[in-house]
Order: structure tokens, then C-alpha cells, then sequence
């Protein structure tokens, strides 16, 4: 039996991470970002309750929100737009069909698009995947228990 020093991967947790970044790197593309809106209503009866000594800023959270969410998925899609051009060529050419462009579109129509067999597309879509991965630091151990993707 061989020794590995490599940790075990989660397949599954791991593809669904770099799906859901690929995901959000085209809608950004696509549509930009959408910004949150205050939704205050106002009362005009008084609300009597006990102190709480807590605050509550909901224009000032929403900005904040809406600030660091632009510029945490403007630094995502710049990561994936990088780690996608260093793929091998036929990799780039199937994530970019399949998940970058405009459309969402199925792996049946990107493999016939391509040229290629089924099996061929599935061996360079997962390759291409993995490579992903490692190079967004989107990998998910299999002793880890996964974060769930907000969509």
C-alpha cells in the first residue's frame, strides 16, 4: 500500500464551490451588482420597550453591505477571469461555454459544440474543475464538513 500525503477531496463539496464561483463571476459579468435597498417603514405610534443598548443603523448597514459585497465578488470574478486564462486550451474552451458566457447552457451542447465524446468532455471538464479549485483556494476536504452556498 502506498503512503499519500495528500489530503482526501471532497468531489461533490468541492465542484459545487467552484460551480457556484463560476455562477457568480458570470452573473456579475452579465448584470453587474445588485445593490440592497432600505426598507423602512415608518411608524408614527410610539414603541415602548426596555433598554437594549443596541443600535440599529439600517441605511449604514446596507451601504456597508452593499461596499464590501461589490468588492468581494469584483475580486472573485477578477480571480476566476485570471485562474479560467491559465487553463490548457480545451479546458478554457469548456468552462468559458459552459459557465462564463452569456447563457447558461448544458455540457450535452458545449461537448457537441466542441467536437468531442462524452467521456472526453467529462475527463477535461473534471480536470479543469479540479484545476480551478486549487488555484481559487475553493477546495474542500473530505474530514471538512462544507460551508452551504448562498445563492
Amino acid at each position: 500500500m502506498q503512503m499519500s500525503f495528500l489530503p482526501k477531496i471532497n468531489r461533490k463539496a468541492t465542484q459545487d464551490k467552484v460551480e457556484h464561483a463560476l455562477e457568480t463571476a458570470r452573473v456579475y459579468k452579465c448584470i453587474g451588482f445588485e445593490r440592497r435597498e432600505v426598507k423602512n417603514t415608518p411608524s408614527y405610534e410610539p414603541r415602548f420597550h426596555g433598554q437594549t443598548n443596541a443600535t440599529s443603523d439600517q441605511v449604514g448597514d446596507n451601504a456597508s453591505w452593499n461596499i464590501d459585497e461589490e468588492k468581494r465578488i469584483r475580486m472573485l470574478t477578477e480571480r476566476v477571469e485570471r485562474a479560467v486564462k491559465r487553463l490548457p486550451k480545451r479546458q478554457r474552451q469548456i468552462i468559458e461555454k459552459r459557465y462564463l458566457e452569456d447563457e447558461d447552457v448544458f455540457d450535452y451542447i458545449v461537448c457537441t459544440e466542441l467536437g468531442m465524446s462524452d467521456s472526453t468532455y467529462g475527463r477535461q471538464k473534471a480536470k479543469a474543475v479540479y484545476q480551478l479549485a486549487f488555484m481559487l483556494n475553493l477546495e474542500v476536504l473530505a474530514e471538512e464538513t462544507p460551508e452551504p452556498v448562498l445563492t
